[in-house]
C-alpha cells in the first residue's frame, strides 16, 4: 500500500478550520481504499507562531517539508501583522523556496451554485488560469531609501527572465493541449509595459510553434476582465503574469459563485520538491471561529492534490462528492447565500465518500 506523507499548514484565520476539514475528507478517501493511505504532519506556522518566535515559520522550515509528497495550506494573513510580513514569511517563502513556478487555478460553475452572470450557462464558464508563480511583479526586487523624509523613494521591480517565461508558457500550452478545446489565451500588457511584457509576448509566440494543435490568442489584461464577464464561453485556458493572474483568478472565482469554492495548486512540474495546494480565499478573520467558512475550496484543492499524486480515481470520487453537496442548496454556506456550517458541509462530503 502506498503511503503519502502530507504536510498540513493551516496558517491563519479560517485556514485553521478548513484544513482540518480537508484532512477529514482525505482520510475518508483513504479509509475506503486498499491502494493508499496518508500520513499527516501538522505545522503550526503563521501569525501565532510569529508572535511567539518573531518569524512566520522556522528558518529550517523548508527542510522539514522537503521530504513530503505534498503540502495542504490554509491561508496567510493576520490583522495584527503587516500583510507583507505574513505573505513573504510563509506562503511565498514556500512557493519560491520550492520553485513552485506554476500556480494553477481551475474555475467552473459547480452544480447548484447561482453564479452572478445570469446569461452564462455552466458549460460556458470552465476555465483554467495558469499563473507564473516565481518572478514577475512578485519577484521581491526593489527597496526604499530616505524613509520618513520628503525625498523618500520606493521601488518594486518586475523581473522576468527568459527561462521563467518560457517554462510557464510551455506548461500552459501543455495544459491547454490536454483539454478538449485546445485553446490558450495569453494575457499581456505589452502596449504600456514595453520591455518585459514585450518579451513575454515574443516568448509566447516562440513556444506556440511547438504546439501547432493549440489555438492561441492574446488579450490585454484590462480587456480580459471585460471578456471574462461578457464572453465567458470564448475562454478556456489562460496564462498570465504573477500579478495579472492573481487578480484575474479572483474575478474568475467570483463569477463562478464565490471565492470560497476556488482551489489552487502551486506546482513544481519537475517534481523536485513538494507542491502545495490551497483554497484561494484569505484568512477571513471576520468569520473565524463561527463555523461559517466554506470548505469547498479546500476540498477542491484536495482533488488537485490527489491528481498530482497520481490518484485520479480518488480525485474523481472526491469531485463527485463535492458536486453532489453543492447541488443541495441546504448545504450552501453563507458566501453562497445559505446557512450551512463548515461542519455540516464537511460531514456531508464525508458521508458521500463512505457510502
Amino acid at each position: 500500500m502506498q503511503t503519502y506523507h502530507i504536510a498540513l499548514i493551516p496558517g491563519d484565520g479560517i485556514g485553521q478550520e478548513v484544513i482540518p476539514a480537508g484532512r477529514r475528507v482525505l482520510q475518508a478517501l483513504a479509509d475506503g481504499s486498499a491502494a493508499f493511505q496518508f500520513h499527516f504532519e501538522h505545522f503550526g506556522w503563521g501569525g501565532d507562531w510569529y508572535r511567539a518566535h518573531g518569524e512566520m515559520m522556522p528558518a529550517a522550515g523548508l527542510d522539514a517539508l522537503r521530504g513530503k509528497h505534498a503540502i495542504l495550506f490554509g491561508s496567510a494573513g493576520d490583522p495584527h501583522i503587516p500583510d507583507h510580513v505574513t505573505l513573504w514569511g510563509l506562503r511565498l517563502k514556500i512557493c519560491q523556496g520550492f520553485d513552485q513556478y506554476a500556480n494553477v487555478r481551475p474555475t467552473r460553475i459547480l452544480p447548484g451554485i447561482d453564479a452572478p452572470l445570469k446569461r452564462c450557462r455552466a458549460q460556458d464558464l470552465d476555465w483554467v488560469i495558469v499563473r507564473e508563480n516565481s518572478e514577475g511583479e512578485y519577484a521581491g526586487v526593489g527597496g526604499r531609501a530616505h524613509q520618513g523624509h520628503p525625498i523618500e523613494v520606493a521601488t518594486d521591480v518586475s523581473m522576468m527572465t527568459r527561462v521563467g517565461v518560457a517554462r510557464i508558457m510551455r506548461y500552459a500550452f501543455q495544459l491547454a493541449q490536454g483539454r478538449p478545446r485546445k485553446l490558450l489565451t495569453v494575457v499581456t500588457k505589452s502596449n504600456a509595459q514595453r520591455h518585459a511584457m514585450v518579451m513575454w509576448d515574443e516568448i509566447a509566440t516562440e513556444v506556440a510553434r511547438e504546439f501547432p494543435d493549440v489555438t492561441v490568442d492574446k488579450e490585454l489584461v484590462d480587456a480580459m476582465t471585460a471578456r471574462m464577464v461578457n464572453r465567458p464561453a470564448s475562454i478556456d485556458t489562460v496564462v498570465a503574469t504573477n500579478l495579472h493572474a492573481d487578480i484575474l483568478s479572483d474575478l474568475a472565482a467570483a463569477l463562478a459563485g464565490s471565492l470560497g469554492i476556488a482551489p489552487t495548486g502551486n506546482i513544481d512540474p519537475e517534481r523536485r520538491y513538494p507542491s502545495m495546494f490551497e483554497p484561494i480565499h484569505g484568512s477571513a478573520f471576520d468569520i473565524m471561529g463561527q463555523g461559517l467558512a466554506n470548505p469547498i475550496g479546500t476540498f477542491w484543492s484536495c482533488v488537485m492534490l490527489l491528481e498530482h499524486l497520481g490518484e485520479p480515481a480518488a480525485a474523481a470520487r472526491l469531485m463527485a462528492a463535492i458536486e453532489t453537496v453543492t447541488a443541495d442548496a441546504a448545504l450552501h454556506t453563507r458566501d453562497l447565500g445559505g446557512t450551512a456550517t463548515t461542519e455540516q458541509v464537511t460531514a456531508a462530503v464525508c458521508r458521500r465518500l463512505t457510502a
